[in-house]
């Protein structure tokens, strides 16, 4: 099967979103936390930002093996040089050059013409490859840019040495059907690609993210730039532990394999959110505390019966464990199981009992605990169960 690469930006597109900023300690240890589950690349920063950002980069280039680091520049000379320094004593260092392509971003932003990019490209990009021999190109908000003058611009850095070339959906803009097509292009168009790994990295503004990533691989890229839990700018990145975990479980669809150990995806979700002060969404996919939990009675039902008839994913490959919340849309079995493991077994008569007693509990809550749950079977065994079962 092919490889594709997982280009991990928490530390640096990441942190980007707004109040998500980390200590250079916890930098540190998720960078760690990366490394040993298996990501091929840790963007560890954009040194120019700020000199503690550099900082920390180059703490993390320092310490952590096992994985590449990456550092970000723009396509400057400072960019590149203080990025450099930053990742420089890293067991295998990666630089990574940007600069935007698409009209608007030329002409409002950078307020320069298109000529003026390529040249920046080609001188930039060769300054970043003299001096490491791992440089990744990006093209800013690639999917709005002119194709044509994409794949210049994108024939250029390869010229100029560039050894990865990413393809950013920078505003999360696209939709599946048009990176397909868009990645096919690159594929067939643009001179010396076949000597490249061909990257692309979405944006979720439009709820896409996932699924842009995961047509582009279907077209061929090889490499995903992602995050974890999906934070980054604006509505987010894609998340990795989506695309991680769709390209093993849907294997037969994609033919493709990762050096990833899902088994790490829990640890990694909840350091990450403890140290950005972010709060995991209940039902976000994978890590959301309700992603393995049942709470339908004929859900519960099945799950009982075989897990398989409403998980598709094995909780415990992702460090995660399933949940049977007992509340009002609980059914019998569901109940009756979970006395059951508790300890306590009732006949018939007080299956029915303890049931009903149940029922009046939940009525006005949201949920019963295993606590609740042997309270309100004590409770039916005394003179006060009606008493317990109505307050």
């Amino acid at each position: 099967m092919d490889r594709v690469y997982l280009f991990d930006t928490t530390l640096r597109d990441g942190e980007q979103s707004p109040g998500a900023t980390m200590t250079p300690d916890d930098r540190l240890h998720i960078a760690h936390l990366l490394a040993e589950a298996g990501v091929d690349i840790i963007e560890a920063g954009f040194p120019a930002a700020s000199p503690i950002v550099a900082k920390s980069v180059d703490a993390i280039s320092r310490a952590v093996r096992g994985s590449k680091i990456a550092a970000l520049a723009r396509c400057t000379p400072g960019d590149i040089e203080i990025a450099w320094e930053s990742i420089r004593h890293a067991e295998s260092p990666r630089l990574h050059v940007f600069i935007a392509t698409s009209d608007i971003h030329i002409e409002r932003k950078l307020r320069t013409t298109r000529e003026d990019v390529l040249e920046r490209v080609a001188i930039n990009v060769a300054a970043a490859r003299a001096r490491c021999p791992d440089v990744e190109f990006s093209a800013e908000d690639a999917t709005r840019s002119d194709s044509a003058f994409l794949f210049e611009v994108y024939a250029a850095a390869i010229r100029a040495g560039a050894t990865t070339i990413n393809v950013p959906d920078t505003v999360g803009y696209t939709t599946p059907a048009e990176m397909t097509d868009l990645i096919g292009r690159i594929m067939r168009e643009v001179p010396g690609i076949e000597d490249a790994i061909l990257s692309v990295h979405t944006h979720d503004d439009l709820g896409l993210a996932t699924a842009n990533a995961l047509a582009a691989v279907g077209a061929g890229a090889r490499q995903i730039e992602c995050t974890i839990n999906g934070i980054g700018e604006r509505a987010g990145n894609c998340a990795l532990e989506e695309v991680a975990v769709v390209m093993t479980i849907r294997r037969d669809r994609f033919h493709v394999m990762t050096g990833f150990r899902s088994d790490r995806i829990a640890e990694l979700s909840a350091q990450v959110s403890r140290a950005t002060d972010m709060p995991v969404q209940k039902n976000k996919a994978i890590v959301g505390a309700n992603a393995f939990a049942h709470e339908s009675g004929i859900h519960q039902d099945g799950m009982i019966k075989d897990r398989r008839t409403y998980e598709i994913v094995d909780p415990s490959t992702v460090g995660a464990t399933t949940r049977l919340p007992l509340s009002r849309n609980s059914g019998r079995n569901a109940l009756l199981t979970r006395i059951s493991d508790l300890g306590i077994i009732f006949g018939a008569e007080g299956s029915a009992r303890f049931e009903e007693a149940f029922r009046r509990f939940v009525e006005t809550r949201r949920n019963a605990t295993d606590q609740d749950l042997l309270a309100i079977a004590h409770a039916i065994t005394t003179e006060a169960s009606d008493a317990f079962a109505v307050r």
